[in-house]
This record gives C-alpha cells, sequence and structure tokens, in this order.
C-alpha cells in the first residue's frame, strides 16, 4: 500500500495542487471544485493530516521530502513521458520549486503563491525571525493543522533558497499582500529565479478568501502557457 495521501478530481491535463501550512488541504474544496472542470486536480497531503494522520507525532519537515513525495505522486498519476501544471501556496509554494528544480522534465508550467523564502531579502534573518515571533505568538491548540505547522515547517521551510534561473515558473503575489513582508518576498523570489511576478486575488490566504477568482486565475495563467 503506497504511503502517499492524496485526492483525485476532475478532467483534463493534471494539476497538482500543494497546500500551505502543514500541507493540509482544509478549505480547499471551493478551489479544487472549480478548476476540476479544466483540470484533473490532484491535492497533495503530504503528511497526511487529512487522511487519518492528525495527532500523530510529527518531525521536524524538509523541502525536499515534500517535493521528493510530490514527484512519486506525479509518477503514480501521470502516464510515461507526460508532464503535470503544478500549483503551490506559501510552504506548498516552496515545494513546488523545489520539485522544478529537482525534476523539471515531468512539469509544464509552475505557479508558486507567496512562497516565504524570505531569507533570500536582504534582511532576511531579521525578517524571519520576526515573522516566525509573530505566527508564534498565535499559539494555536496543540494537535492543529497550523500548530504542525508552527512547530515543524515553518522555521525549516523559510530557510529555503531556490536555485536561479527556473523555467517555466510563475511567482504569484496576492493584491492585498501589497506593503506586507511576502508580497516583497515574491517579488524577490520572481527577480532570483527570472519568473515572472504577477498579481492574484486576495492576500496570503487568497485560495481561500476568493476560492472563485483565484481558480480563475490560476487557469488562466497556466492554460495560457500552453
Amino acid at each position: 500500500m503506497s504511503d502517499l495521501h492524496y485526492d483525485v478530481t476532475g478532467s483534463g491535463p493534471v494539476l497538482l495542487v500543494l497546500p500551505g501550512g502543514a500541507g493540509h488541504p482544509m478549505g480547499l474544496g471551493p478551489l479544487t471544485e472549480r478548476l476540476a472542470a479544466h483540470f484533473t486536480v490532484v491535492t497533495y497531503d503530504p503528511l497526511g493530516l487529512a487522511h487519518g494522520h492528525l495527532g500523530e507525532p510529527v518531525a521536524d519537515q524538509r523541502v525536499a521530502d515534500w517535493s521528493e513525495g510530490a514527484h512519486r505522486v506525479l509518477a503514480e498519476v501521470l502516464p510515461d513521458g507526460d508532464s503535470a501544471y503544478v500549483f503551490g501556496t506559501s510552504a506548498g509554494g516552496i515545494t513546488a520549486l523545489d520539485l522544478l528544480a529537482r525534476h523539471p522534465d515531468r512539469l509544464r508550467h509552475v505557479i508558486a503563491h507567496e512562497p516565504p523564502c524570505v531569507t533570500l531579502l536582504p534582511d532576511g534573518e531579521r525578517l524571519r525571525t520576526e515573522l516566525i515571533e509573530q505566527l508564534d505568538a498565535a499559539r494555536p491548540a496543540p494537535g492543529t493543522p497550523m500548530a504542525v505547522f508552527l512547530a515543524h515547517v515553518l522555521r525549516p521551510f523559510t530557510t529555503y533558497r531556490p536555485p536561479a534561473a527556473l523555467p517555466r515558473l510563475t511567482i504569484a503575489a496576492g493584491t492585498d499582500s501589497k506593503g506586507q513582508l511576502l508580497y516583497r518576498t515574491a517579488e524577490f523570489v520572481a527577480e532570483h529565479t527570472g519568473a515572472a511576478c504577477t498579481e492574484f486575488p486576495g492576500g496570503h490566504l487568497g485560495v481561500l478568501e476568493d476560492p472563485a477568482g483565484f481558480a480563475d486565475r490560476v487557469r488562466e495563467t497556466l492554460l495560457g502557457t500552453g
């Protein structure tokens, strides 16, 4: 039995969706349902939190492990020689960047939405510390996806630095994120990788704030790339 956890809906070209936070796809139903009219949407749950593993012990996470898991998912759902579109947001955006760096031959085009690669910024180490302190202050109840994210994902993922000159990549920043750290970070990631930077509806949680508008922007961006 596979140790991979993912859900599939819709038909058309494969679109791998990499959620943010601890990878739990909670709240993404309206987004994936709208995308399913145009894509075979494969939503990856790297820790299996939505598949019966919430509350189990979790180790500190590695970006490489999440991206290799995503690659294994593609191996299960993609015919030999075919390639997939990828959309990742926040921590999932970082996973998408690493997946593209490691396995570009399997990907048609990637959208990374506000990946928090804050150490790319000139003052990144200070800003990373401030971001961690700010989010830690929320102190969610133990055993929740947010608690898993804060304890085991946030720190290792925000040190990730993507390679330069990644192909077939779009960096997305929320229109409501202007003036905020992760909008600025998105601009730096785009410059570093040579990717286009474009605005998507909402803020950092645009996938939840305006799922219909966000899904339409994903569709326009990906299908417009060929």
